[in-house]
């Protein structure tokens, strides 16, 4: 009988730890599931695959196997203990049942089969094959943050190909008021599932396009707002955009740069909903012309005791 080394096949330290486990067996599964792999030995790797990860993450028939492992050298036939291929002849084990199933290897037969009294339960097994459930899996989406604001309905292009060999487009809905960081759940369009299980969902998780204008901060959207020296020293009415439309605005007298004009729940979409915030820069109209340096010149005499940097003095 041959000795299947299930840590080996798996990549794995004798000492892995459950969570180490899980994870190399999403990885490979992934790589080497039938239905996406473009490996020639898939199907034969996949079955390996999935009998080592059988065993190993059970607690109970990790620890058999792992002092069964103790009496196997390298280089020599796998015997197992006396009185193993004993207990493997009795029939009707809950372990297994009577039923054909997934086509383990002689070794996994062997040892295990003869521990179905012992340690009794399942192992999903159904005729033809084994079920497993699909892994979930995750996509970075960009979305413009119109998006939000309004709601929308995308098709997203997968690379990976279905098992006629073509790209998968899925169309999904992007809810209104969604904020970057959070995602979107398509179920059933995860990794693909063996047997009779389900495949896995596939999370999106959504970021936002950068924008010329606005910017996001959670819920509240921000917006950068030219003023000329006038409308900040003298106050103005002035219209701006925003996504939901044009609004008017007031610039309150003497308001400095980095001063924020609040339009409260115009933000993203929500309960509570957003704010917005107008965000003052000032502009400066350039001295192109005689006309304009000589404003500039007048503005200067005129605040002449006027220190743009006496908050830097020590």
């Amino acid at each position: 009988m041959e000795y299947k080394d299930y840590y080996k096949a798996m990549g794995l330290a004798r000492d892995a730890t459950p969570d180490e486990i899980k994870k190399a067996h999403r990885k490979l599964a992934r790589k080497y599931h039938p239905d996406v792999s473009k490996e020639k030995n898939a199907e034969a790797r996949f079955k390996e695959i999935s009998e080592a990860y059988e065993v190993l993450r059970d607690p109970e028939k990790r620890a058999a196997y792992d002092r069964l492992g103790a009496n196997w050298q390298a280089g020599q036939e796998f015997r197992p203990p006396p009185g193993w291929q004993a207990r493997e002849e009795a029939a009707g084990h809950p372990f297994f049942g009577d039923a054909g199933g997934f086509d383990h290897s002689d070794f996994f037969d062997a040892i295990f089969r003869s521990m179905g009294a012992d340690m009794g339960g399942g192992m999903g097994r159904a005729r033809g094959g084994f079920d497993m459930a699909g892994e979930d899996q995750h996509a970075k989406i960009q979305i413009a943050i119109e998006d939000s604001y309004q709601g929308a309905t995308r098709t997203l292009q997968l690379s990976e190909t279905g098992r006629r060999g073509q790209p998968r487009s899925i169309e999904f809905t992007i809810p209104k008021g969604i904020r970057a960081g959070q995602h979107i759940r398509l179920a059933g369009q995860g990794a693909p599932g063996a047997g009779k299980g389900g495949a896995g969902d596939l999370y999106l998780d959504v970021e936002f396009l950068p924008h010329k204008l606005y910017r996001a901060d959670g819920r509240d959207v921000y917006m950068n707002l030219p003023v000329a020296p006038w409308e900040a020293a003298l106050g103005a009415q002035v219209e701006a955009a925003t996504p939901t439309g044009r609004v008017e605005l007031t610039i309150p007298a003497g308001s400095s740069p980095g001063n924020k004009l609040r339009l409260k729940g115009r933000g993203l979409p929500g309960k509570p909903a957003g704010d917005f915030y107008f965000v003052l820069q000032l502009a400066l109209p350039p001295a192109g012309s005689k006309g304009a340096k000589k404003a500039y010149e007048d503005m200067a005499e005129a605040f002449k005791a006027f220190d743009p940097r006496a908050a830097l003095e020590a």
